[in-house]
């Protein structure tokens, strides 16, 4: 099942996708589960409106990030092992964390945008998981449980802020990121690592990799991060980019305005945005 928040007229509602539809879930539910955040715990209710007809086209609406009111945005960075190579990084002993804020991302169709200050903006594609079940102190052999589903991600990097020491700013310039189309549900993906993701630039491909290239899979990052602080509902977590990004690259490649860049994944979808000067 593919959950998505989106508007339409002026409105803001999430749905499940049928076809090239949406039934608009919001509507029908949201006096009681307002977001789709709000109605991760009542999936069995969505599931009962999957088999409805649409009551709007994907070309008619505009897609929102799927979880448009998380309560933590979790990234791991250098956690693939063939990028931890091509960056000439020391291998990680814990998975190596740091948060983004809501506001610097954007959803599916809609423009990333290149702050004034730096030209050095990397694209990042990843995979990323939404907590459906909270918990704390989660044991690996019960983690994937945790998972209401799976979304494609762009950790969109300004390498010479991150380069100068600050983490925290080289990842989290407004609508320098992105998060979507949607969620597919965790009984979609049985096996993430069995999942291969693919970065295009321009139509050009810049990245491709199996999901088990990971140094900490999903069942390791959420064991991990759950003995930090209780994992709740609608917390996302991006697991990582693999190489081929832009600054491993010789010469450097740098996203501009005018591009286009698309992360894929398979049993799961494409993000695409195109990219913005501010």
């Amino acid at each position: 099942m593919r959950l998505l928040s989106f508007r339409h007229g002026g409105r803001d509602s999430y749905g499940v996708v049928a076809d090239d539809g949406v039934v608009d879930a919001g509507r029908r539910l949201g006096a009681a589960r307002p977001t789709l955040r709000t109605a991760l715990g009542a999936l069995d209710e969505l599931r009962a409106l999957a088999g409805e007809a649409p009551d709007l086209s994907l070309a008619e609406i505009e897609f929102l990030q799927p979880i448009t009111d998380p309560g933590r945005i979790t990234c791991v960075g250098l956690n693939y092992r063939k990028h931890i190579e091509e960056v000439g990084a020391a291998t990680p002993q814990q998975p190596s964390l740091f948060a983004r804020h809501p506001d610097s991302q954007v959803a599916h169709q809609q423009p990333m945008v290149r702050p004034r200050v730096s030209a050095d903006y990397d694209f990042e594609g990843e995979l990323a998981f939404v907590i459906g079940t909270p918990g704390r102190h989660i044991p690996r052999d019960r983690a994937l449980g945790h998972i209401a589903g799976y979304a494609c991600f762009n950790d969109g990097s300004l390498r010479d802020f991150q380069r100068g020491g600050s983490i925290l700013a080289g990842k989290n310039f407004w609508h320098s990121g992105a998060f979507g189309p949607w969620l597919v549900t965790a009984d979609e993906v049985p096996e993430p690592g069995a999942l291969t993701l693919v970065t295009r630039l321009n139509g050009a491909e810049m990245q491709r990799s199996p999901i088990d290239d990971l140094l900490f899979d999903v069942a390791d990052l959420i064991a991990y991060i759950s003995q930090l602080w209780p994992l709740e509902v609608g917390d996302v977590v991006s697991t990582g980019t693999p190489s081929g990004v832009g600054l491993g690259r010789d010469p450097h490649v740098w996203m501009k305005p005018g591009d286009r860049v698309e992360v894929e994944i398979s049993g799961i979808g494409t993000l695409a945005n195109t990219v913005i000067d501010e």
